[in-house]
């Protein structure tokens, strides 16, 4: 499953308001921080303002913060309501045709590994991955750092290659090959 750039790029705002409960941030100052389009990120305020999450200040001094403390905020909450269409197969969708549907496990086995996906993020909140990001804190912003969590390192370094990794067929252990081989 992959995540929608508008998730992602409201996962990031979010987390970067998290670090700086204080003062207001401007979508043209995370703009330039992330090289994301000022227009994505305009969509992307403009949803956080609707959700209750972010609060938005127009005018020449204005931006957004949070609205709540990061801590209160879940990323499975965050990840249901942005994504529009958890529908991996097609009987998971409104428009339903698979002669498949009522006798096939798939649709079983991707419900359940759905449901393991988002229980996952229903353990974190804005401020666990906060403390676990300490990229947040130098990224080139001039709003300071105010909220200073407990540091701690990334539980995986994810970077595209490890990303490949995990997404990426199971290699399997020596213990099967010898069995089959045997």
């Amino acid at each position: 499953m992959r995540l929608t750039l508008f998730t992602d790029y409201s996962l990031r705002v979010l987390l970067v308001l998290a670090t700086r409960t204080e003062s207001l941030v401007t979508i043209a100052d995370l703009a330039k921080a992330f090289d994301i389009s000022h227009a994505h990120l305009m969509k992307v305020t403009h949803m956080l303002g609707k959700s209750g999450w972010v609060e938005t200040v127009r005018g020449r001094n204005g931006g957004m913060r949070l609205s709540m403390h990061p801590s209160k905020l879940k990323l499975g909450t965050i990840v249901r309501h942005l994504e529009t269409d958890f529908a991996l197969v097609e009987c998971f969708g409104e428009d339903n045709r698979c002669v498949l549907t009522g006798g096939c496990e798939l649709a079983a086995v991707l419900a359940r590994a759905m449901q393991a996906f988002l229980d996952e993020l229903d353990r974190y909140s804005l401020a666990d991955i906060a403390n676990g990001s300490p990229a947040l804190m130098v990224l080139p912003l001039w709003q300071e750092v105010t909220w200073q969590p407990r540091m701690t390192r990334p539980s995986i370094e994810v970077v595209p290659a490890v990303a490949q990794a995990l997404l990426s067929e199971p290699v399997p252990s020596k213990r099967r090959k010898a069995g089959r081989s045997e």
